[in-house]
């Protein structure tokens, strides 16, 4: 009997969920639609200017600062990717009012 392959994407991302992503220049928040090799696309997206307590925006997703993308995608270019979370609290509730 063959033993039963698991693949997995050659990405960690979950297509769907809301993540916020820092990169080496700004954070964005949005919902994951798209991997690509060097990109990643996201919609209902937000530029985050200022998160407050960082410990606390991701646990809370409340936001000092938010200025909104219009409605539409936004790519973020992978190689500028520090770290990127999807935190319970941000599933949901994107931020999309200017702050």
């Amino acid at each position: 009997m063959a033993k039963k392959v698991q693949t997995q994407p050659d990405h960690p991302y979950e297509i769907g969920k809301c993540y916020l992503i820092r990169t080496v220049t700004m954070i964005d928040t949005g919902r994951l639609v798209a991997v690509y090799p060097q990109e990643l696309v996201l919609e209902e997206a937000a530029w985050i200017a200022d998160t407050g307590r960082f410990a606390d925006a991701l646990e809370k997703a409340v936001f000092e600062e938010v200025e909104p993308y219009p409605q539409g995608h936004v790519i973020v270019g992978r190689g500028s990717i520090i770290d990127a979370c999807a935190p319970p609290a941000l599933q949901g509730k994107l931020p999309r009012s200017q702050k």
